[in-house]
Parts: structure tokens; sequence; C-alpha cells
């Protein structure tokens, strides 16, 4: 390892040959990687010299990145075992505590090996500090390793190179004696925070576990501790007022040191989808949180206030309505909402009493437009073109437009030995032919539009019986109003023919509809000024995901920054996950933000 800390301005000024001496043992017997993107010089920070060795890699094509996947030796393989790893390997496997397994999980852990060298023709890569850089257990890695063994060949090769990268990115930091500061704290934060979950989707078999899953719905038991806990969070930070308005958001204001400023609004969501991930809305409520703490600890006021909101409800799990938190601060909080009961039949009135909630207040939340400069959100991307692209930050150009139905297909349940084929009424594969048209109309235009039946349920089905109900969900999505439109009046023309040429009877219930928010060009600007400050790409997508961001595109210009997700990006899943590194990135890009605003 290595022992004297070298700095970036001795990366950019010294001879190209001292200079890659210097970036020796990064990549794995492969030091040409480092030496090339020294052409890219000068770095004007690490995650700039990062992104040229990514680049570098990219552009030397599928052989040199299959030998560079072949230079790594095998986790707890015999590498370790014969003590001829290098520095770097022995070290990160032993703080992975690889060099303690016990005789089963190292007899697994080769055999896991075998087979994945068999089907695969490399060695499997996992960054093994993981994404907080201090290591993940034997349970994480072994879990990690049986799963990755199901993908695709194409997609494992990609996997091994950005894992690759990343324990290059922690190499990188150890040479220049880097932390991630705020972004450990903020990684820290999540696992603080989830920790909280309904109860219901706790592990009954080993209840005492570490919680993978997490479950938090709108005024649950775990959903009230997370308000109370942000609500304590945000005081530590030194915010000037902190409160728990009227339909539950945790709202905090860090106040100017001007008169009659300005409001600038940021923040996202703390409820999840059932069995989602750690990071989904809660980093974009955490980000500015950590600015706030900073500019405390330095003693600064800015122009403007700023409010920071930890929005209650964006997912619509427990109850049908949906973006609950952020409508009711844009006048768009339904007082019919009230009476929607959950599965226990709880109506939304009962919990939020049962909360201590004051819904007479709802209407007041309304904010006034004028007060305020506008609105950003920092989000995870939950898509994977970022991790993909091996780009850690993003800036959005819009977000989609989007329609949510839930229905119900009718027909007879009968006998399924008795029945003939052409004499039955299946509500079930009716929905399984709206859901196979859904797939082949939205891929018509594939850029444009996607289309999801994310639920698909028969009620007190039986394996010997015809279905003769089926339950399911319809979620439309497109880049503009006019293209969602028109998949929504393809699919539900669809629905109607298949209805008709199988005999059966539908029902069908619009439960959400958001317009297409294009983010405001002055403050898609300001996120682009951010993102270069940092020396990485400046990188444009669209958000196919909604956000509270397109509530309050209603009364005033907002924009999004997206940071990258591991794991392909995948959201809405235990899966999801994100690096301390891409955190910091999203915190400085936040503070240059604020700090460009008052400048």
């Amino acid at each position: 390892m290595t022992s004297t800390l070298i700095t970036l301005q001795q990366i950019n000024s010294l001879p190209h040959s001292e200079a890659a001496a210097l970036l020796q043992g990064l990549y794995e017997h492969s030091d040409w990687i480092a030496e090339q993107a020294l052409d890219a010089r000068p770095f004007v920070s690490p995650a700039a010299l990062k992104y040229a060795m990514v680049q570098v890699l990219q552009r030397a094509g599928r052989d040199a990145q299959i030998a560079l996947v072949r230079a790594h030796p095998e986790l707890a393989g015999k590498a370790m075992v014969s003590k001829s790893l290098t520095a770097e390997s022995t070290n990160e496997q032993s703080k992975a505590g690889l060099t303690d397994c016990t005789p089963e999980e190292f007899a697994h852990i080769q055999q896991l090996n075998a087979n994945y060298n068999a089907k695969f023709g490399f060695p499997f890569i996992l960054a093994v500090r993981g994404p907080r850089g201090t290591g993940l257990t034997r349970q994480q890695i072994i879990r990690t390793f049986e799963r990755r063994l199901n993908h695709h060949p194409d997609y494992e090769l990609a996997e091994c190179l950005r894992n690759i990268h990343r324990i290059v990115e922690i190499r990188l930091n150890d040479k220049l004696g880097y932390q991630p500061t705020l972004g450990n704290e903020v990684w820290d934060w999540h696992e603080w925070l989830a920790q909280f979950s309904d109860v219901g989707y706790i592990d009954k078999k080993a209840p005492h576990a570490a919680r993978e899953e997490l479950t938090v719905t709108y005024l649950t038991d775990a959903h009230r501790k997370c308000a109370r806990t942000i609500e304590l969070g945000m005081q530590a930070c030194g915010f000037d007022d902190v409160k728990i308005d009227a339909v539950g958001n945790v709202v905090g204001i860090y106040k100017s040191n001007k008169p009659h400023a300005k409001t600038l609004m940021t923040g996202s969501h703390y409820d999840t989808v059932r069995n989602g991930g750690k990071y989904d809305g809660r980093f974009g409520i955490f980000a500015p949180m950590a600015c706030v703490r900073e500019l405390v600890r330095d003693g600064k006021r800015l122009p403007f206030h700023l409010e920071v909101v930890a929005f209650a409800e964006e997912e619509g799990q427990r109850y049908k309505a949906t973006f609950l938190g952020s409508g009711a601060l844009v006048g768009d909080f339904k007082s019919e909402w009230l009476d929607q009961k959950d599965a226990d039949g709880i109506s939304m009135r009962q919990a939020m009493q049962q909360a201590g909630l004051k819904i007479a207040d709802i209407p007041r939340l309304k904010r006034r437009a004028e007060e305020y400069l506008g609105f950003v959100e920092i989000h995870i991307e939950q898509g994977p073109v970022l991790n993909e692209l091996d780009i850690p930050l993003g800036v959005v150009t819009s977000i989609n437009g989007s329609v949510r139905f839930v229905g119900e297909i009718s027909g007879m349940a009968s006998h399924a030995g008795t029945t003939p084929m052409d004499r039955r009424r299946d509500a079930a594969t009716a929905v399984a032919e709206l859901a196979l048209y859904v797939e082949k109309r939205a891929l018509q235009v594939a850029e444009t539009c996607v289309g999801t039946v994310g639920q698909l349920q028969v009620p007190n089905g039986s394996i010997n019986v015809v279905p003769g109900r089926c339950q399911f969900s319809l979620d439309l999505r497109a880049t503009t109003n006019a293209a969602r439109d028109a998949l929504m009046h393809d699919v539900l023309a669809e629905l109607k023919a298949i209805c008709l040429r199988r005999g059966l009877h539908y029902t069908l219930e619009e439960t959400m509809r958001a317009s297409a928010a294009p983010s405001h060009p002055a403050w898609q600007d300001r996120w682009e000024n951010a993102v270069q400050s940092l020396g990485v790409p400046v990188f444009h997508l669209p958000s196919g995901a909604g956000h509270d961001a397109m509530k309050l595109h209603d009364i005033m210009p907002q924009a999004m920054l997206f940071v990258r997700g591991q794991n392909a990006g995948i959201s809405h899943n235990p899966l999801e996950s994100t690096t301390s590194d891409d955190m910091q990135l999203a915190i400085d890009a936040c503070m240059h933000l604020l700090h460009n605003i008052a400048d």
C-alpha cells in the first residue's frame, strides 16, 4: 500500500513518467490505463481523473477489457491462499474479512468461483470495500456472488468493469489521503433512518437479522418514527425552524440574513414502496441538510431562506393518493382522499387523526409562488443510464408525464379440467394479453414511452379454477403529455377490444395523472454549472420516474440533479444503492448551487 500521500497538483505538474509512477497499482497489473489517462491533464479534481481513466478503458475495446478482468485475482482464491496478491488486493480482501472465512464459507466461495469462471470465462470481480469504502460483510459478498451468477455474460462483463472502476476510485482516494467525509456521513444517515420499517415486512424467519428490505408507508408507526427522526436531525444540523406540518411533511427553514428575502425550496420524500430501498427520495432530504449543517458550522447565512421539505408521501402505497405531501404545498390536496381506506379498512382521515395531524390546517399549507425563487431536487437516478456510462451525476431535462389506473376484469370462474379452452371466460389471460400489448405499444416509441402492468392478482384463485376475476394496475409514462395521452388512448382501446372479444367486463379507475415537467432553463443551467465545477461530465437525461418536483412545477420553476445508482441503477428494490463518493459529489454540487445563487 502507498505509504506517502500524493497530491493532485503533483499528478498535474510532474513529467508524464513520474506522474504515471505515482498512479501505479490503481488497476490490477494494468498501469497502462492510468498512464494513458494522463494525456487529459490537467485535472480539476480527483473525479476528473477518475472519469479520464474510465474513458481510456471504454476506448480500449472488449479484448483489453476482458484482459483487465482476467488480471484480477479470484476472491478468497488461490492467490490469497498462496499470499501472492498485490498489496492493494490483500488490503481489500482482508478488510472484507475474506481472510477469516470459516471452512464452510471458504469452500462455498471456491465453488462459486469455479461456477462463475466456467460460465463467463473470467473471474468474479466485486469492489469488496463497498459503497461506503469500509468493506462489505462476507455474507453480503456471498449473496452478491450468487445473484450475479444468473446474469447474461455481456451484462456481467460490464458489471465487472464497473466494480473495477469502483476499486480504483477507492485506491486513488487512499493515495490522495482523501475521504468523502460528508458523503460518508450522509450514507450513514440513510442507514440510521432505515432502522424503521413497517412490521409486516420484517423477515419473520430471522427477525433480528440485518434488514435489507425497507417498507415505510404513509402514517404507519415506522413512517411517524422516520418523521420524528428527520425532525431531530434537522434541529441538530442547525435549522432555525423545524416542524411537522398538517400532512406529515417535515419542514426545516434556514433563515436568510436579508430582510424580505425570498425562499429556495428543496427536498424529497421519505416514504418508500413496499420492499424498497434506502436512497429513493431520502438522499434529496439529507444532501441539503448536510449543506445547512456546513453553513451553520462556517457561520454563514444566505441572501435567501432555504426551506428543506421531507415530503411525507410520494409513492401512493398505503392509499391511492400520490404526491400527497408535495401536492398539499401547491393546493392539490383532494378532500375525497380522506375517505380512502387502506387494506385494513383504516381511512386516511383516521390515520391522520391518530397521528395527531390537524386536517383543518391542510388548506393553509399552500405556498405563495411569489415568495419563492424555485424548487430544486436531488435524487438517485433510479435507472441504468448513468451507471452504464460510468458518470456520477446527471442533469435532468424533464420529468415524464404519467397516468395510473387500477382495474378489474370479470369473467366466469369455472372448473379447470372440464371447461374447454374455447369456452372459457378467463379474466387473468385477458390481463396477460393486455400486459403484452402495453409492452408492444411502448416499444414502438421506446425513447418516448414506457408502460407497466405492475400488479396482477386473482382474488381467491385456485390451481384448478379458471380465473373469474383479475385485478390489475396500469402505469403509463411519456416524455410529453401528448405522447402519454396517445399511449393511453391506444392501451384503453385495446383493453376494450380484448374484453369484447373474450366476452368479459372490466372496470377501470384513474388514480393519478401528472403532466410532464420540463426543467426551468435557468435552474437547469445552475445545475450544469455546479456539475461542471466538479470536473465531471455534464450529462443530460430525462426522468422516467415521477418526483415531487413535478408537483412544485405547477407553481414555481424547478430543476433536478440525478446521482448514479449501483447494481445497474436498480430502484424500488432492496438492491438500490449508491456510493458515498457519488453522494459527496452531489452534496458539493448542491453547495455550489447555493453559493452560485447567493453570488
